[in-house]
């Protein structure tokens, strides 16, 4: 039955092509004229619900919305203003007016929006066009029934997003941005000041959820976490109010480190929100707070009017631009002496009554409460329906009942633009004008109320704000509230166990990872081959690339003495051959001493090979030239302790035929072959090689040896040349003591020996770039000690004691060792041992 009623009013509407709101007898506020228009404002901020609700009652309207009413006000002055502009006067019409009273509730709106039917009786004309309602879940409701005659509607301040759908709501305009810029204006504020980690606070139903989901998805996309939810009762008459309202201060109270708290609830709940805060004591202090507001509380003088003692930090505001108050205030202050207005007024009456009959107060009360954007929002809609009108009424005479239908008022509204004190503005293919926003900041703490006023404007455009001033910029940057503070270069964001990932610690980087930008979520990895970084680093360090340099003091000192040895060698071989056919020069080898010095030339020059920045080239160079010159060197050395043994030791008949058989020169190159053939099949099975090693802060040139079998037998072959030689020498220790081969030849090996035996322990042990300079330092201590011990007594006799070198002087040594029973042979086989 119900439903065939809405039906046979539905039909009733569309066949008369216009509607009312309701019976006129109900409207608060009505003025006539030519056009009449509806405006629909929460004068109550609520409704009293009936205790019994098995039956349809009349709800009462109850707690007097002051804002509610200062909008109502705004809208009837800006008719009288269009009434006396140009605009219409010309064309000889007016705009009447008939305000009725959304109590804030959804279903005493829809009841005032369907109720009352057609009744030419008490509402003689037509009601063309609607301004309101105020919240969004109102205007939702009402839209959809206005949408049947698609009588246009303009909110002022409704900003669900949804209501930009014109499949769903074509009759349906605004003069305030939709909430898709507010949200979005609120995640860059927050991203701009580094705010990640934010509560939000919201109302149930279509604005709060609608305002929800946008404000999640803008703050996911700029990486803002959302710590909690707290959804309040739309209604204020809920059951379940008291413990929303208790959950969510609870909520905030618990939740530290959630300093921005993000709010689309209404003025009275945040009211309540407060004040239970405050309740808790001083340990809820809402100091560390800063609460992001919405247009739909940001501006309200009831918030701001009881929270003088209320600690709750700072409040960034988003409110719909200003207009100029000027003529408002104008208005309010006359409307004393407009008894017209309040005759037809009740909502005037009863706020008089409420202000105990103090005309005067109650004026100065409305001025101080005035929002400016709500008079400009106002303001723009009368401005825009009245626009229109004239565009219609300027072709026809808008006079006769039934010339003028809504349809062509929303098309009107939709096709053209209007002014509106000296600016021009229209509706977008959405039905919204974007105006942007003002973000205003107020404060309270201690008690003391404090308004910074207008500190910045959003512009949807561009998606940026622009900041009165920097001291006001400043003021919002310096607002510390960070759940974590910013991660400086070369460190990371290191989320706690159990937080959210906005809530975290910083980190240093380890070693080899870097980080090269405030707050990053991981360490970027450097290139360990080419870069390292120390724990902690902003960027990477290119690695150095080491080697045995030129430069380096330690090699200056080797390399001057590997050229000292050279030029000793070259010196001695000289002062030799001069004196080439003296005792001593014969008893030190005579030819074979040159070969001797030849090679340690070319040991000496081995040397220089381990400095420097290596090439493969170099690497092969300097192992086979000092293998195959000190194994020359070891020969010769041999073949001369053969021959003193021989001279000396052996069995005279074994004499004989070692004597037949021993070439001296052969002897050599064998043993030289030998080791010829070893670093052959080195370099051609496992040649060494250039080899960079990475290290930890440094990349190491250096020689890879290749096979390390190889390089033993290289060196073990020398090894046993020199045991061999060693043994020979030690078996002539005893001989003739001014020429004794055998007792520095056992010296010298000697010493190489100890050099050899300490080099391999230190060189399996060292690493890194002096890892060269071991195995120069034991080539240099076994060419100097072979010089030293071989030549340098030679070359002190010729010097500075010739007169023992002579071959009277050298047989006398020989005839002495004789007779003491040492040696028994001739004198002729004695002079072998220096004329080989």
């Amino acid at each position: 039955m119900s439903n065939l009623f809405n039906l046979l009013v539905t039909l009733s509407l569309l066949e008369t092509g216009h509607a009312i709101l309701a019976d006129c007898r109900a409207a608060g506020a009505t003025a006539p004229g030519d056009i009449i228009i509806g405006g629909l404002f929460p004068i109550h901020g609520e409704v009293e619900v009936p205790a019994d609700l098995s039956v349809p009652r009349p709800t009462q309207c109850v707690n007097f919305n002051k804002d509610g009413f200062i909008k109502a006000l705004t809208m009837i002055h800006a008719v009288e203003s269009v009434n006396k502009s140009p605009v219409l006067t010309e064309l000889g019409i007016s705009l009447g007016y008939q305000i009725y009273d959304s109590c804030s509730d959804v279903t005493t709106a829809l009841r005032t929006v369907s109720e009352g039917g057609a009744n030419a009786s008490n509402c003689p004309l037509p009601i063309k066009a609607v301004i309101g309602a105020s919240y969004s879940e109102v205007t939702i409701a009402v839209a959809r029934h206005l949408n049947l005659q698609l009588i246009p509607q303009i909110s002022y301040a409704s900003t669900a997003i949804i209501l930009s759908d014109k499949f769903r709501f074509p009759a349906f305009l605004r003069t305030v941005p939709s909430d898709l810029y507010q949200t979005q204006a609120m995640v860059q504020l927050l991203s701009n000041n580094d705010w990640t980690w934010v509560g939000v606070v919201t109302t149930d139903g279509d604005y709060g959820r609608s305002a929800l989901d946008s404000f999640i998805s803008h703050a996911t996309a700029s990486e803002i976490c959302v710590a909690f939810k707290e959804i309040l009762p739309d209604s204020l008459t809920s059951p379940n109010m008291i413990s929303a309202i208790r959950q969510a201060a609870a909520t905030i109270r618990n939740q530290t480190k959630v300093k921005v708290v993000v709010s689309f609830a209404k003025p009275t709940h945040m009211m309540y929100l407060y004040h239970e805060l405050k309740g808790w004591g001083p340990g809820s202090e809402l100091s560390e707070r800063v609460w992001v507001a919405s247009d739909n509380w940001s501006s309200s003088k009831d918030v701001l009017g009881n929270i003088d003692q209320l600690d709750i930090s700072h409040v960034v505001g988003f409110t719909f631009r200003r207009g100029d108050l000027a003529s408002f205030y104008s208005y309010l202050m006359s409307l004393s002496d407009r008894p017209d207005i309040e005759q037809n007024n009740s909502f005037l009456k009863e706020f008089y009554s409420l202000q105990n009959g103090s005309t005067g107060t109650a004026a100065e009360n409305l001025k101080n409460s005035t929002n400016a954007d709500q008079v400009l929002s106002v303001g723009m809609a009368v401005s825009a329906v009245a626009h229109a009108v004239a565009d219609i009424c300027s072709n026809r005479s808008c006079k006769t009942p039934g010339t003028l239908q809504p349809w062509k008022v929303l098309k009107a509204l939709k096709g053209s633009a209007f002014e509106h004190n000296g600016k021009s503005y229209m509706f977008d293919m959405k039905g919204d004008i974007n105006l942007g926003y003002d973000v205003t900041l107020w404060s309270a703490v201690r008690g003391v109320f404090h308004d910074h006023g207008v500190v910045a404007e959003y512009h949807t455009i561009n998606d940026s704000f622009s900041y009165s001033s920097e001291e006001t910029k400043k003021l919002l940057s310096d607002l510390m509230v960070r759940c974590s503070p910013a991660c400086e270069p070369g460190k990371f964001k290191k989320t706690a166990e159990g937080q959210h990932t906005c809530c975290y610690e910083c980190t240093n980087c380890t070693e080899n990872h870097y980080s090269n930008n405030t707050d990053m979520d991981s360490c970027l990895s450097c290139d360990t081959e080419i870069e390292w970084s120390l724990a902690g680093s902003k960027m990477c360090t290119p690695k150095t690339l080491e080697f045995f340099s030129w430069q380096d003091g330690f090699a200056v000192v080797l390399l001057t003495l590997a050229a000292v040895g050279i030029i000793l060698v070259l010196l001695v071989g000289a002062l030799f051959q001069r004196h080439h056919q003296t005792p001593v020069v014969k008893a030190a080898g005579g030819p074979l001493s040159q070969l001797i010095l030849l090679s340690l030339v070319g040991s000496f020059v081995s040397a220089v090979f381990f400095v420097g920045h290596a090439s493969s080239l170099q690497c092969k160079v300097r192992q086979v030239l000092f293998g195959l010159s000190f194994t020359l060197c070891v020969s010769c050395i041999l073949v001369k302790s053969l021959t003193i043994l021989m001279a000396f030791q052996l069995n005279p008949d074994l004499k004989n035929v070692f004597h037949r058989f021993y070439q001296p020169y052969v002897f050599i190159c064998f043993c030289l072959a030998i080791q010829v053939l070893i670093c052959t099949l080195w370099l051609v099975l496992a040649s060494p090689r250039e080899r960079t090693t990475v290290l930890l802060t440094t990349l190491l040139a250096e020689c890879d040896e290749g096979s390390y079998v190889a390089f033993g037998m290289m060196l073990g072959y020398i090894a046993i040349l020199a045991i061999v030689c060693f043994v020979c020498a030690f078996k002539g220790r005893k001989l003739p003591q001014k020429y004794n081969e055998a007792m520095f030849i056992t010296f010298g090996m000697l010493l190489y020996f100890i050099s050899w035996v300490i080099f391999v322990p230190i060189y399996v042990t060292t690493s890194g770039k002096y890892l060269p300079a071991v195995e120069m330092v034991i080539i240099l201590m076994s060419n100097y000690g072979i010089l030293s011990c071989h030549f340098f007594p030679k070359c002190y006799i010729i010097l500075l004691k010739k007169e023992h070198n002579t071959e009277s002087a050298f047989m006398k040594n020989v005839y002495e060792y004789s007779s003491k029973g040492i040696i028994d042979s001739s004198h002729g086989r004695e002079s072998t041992v220096y004329t080989h």
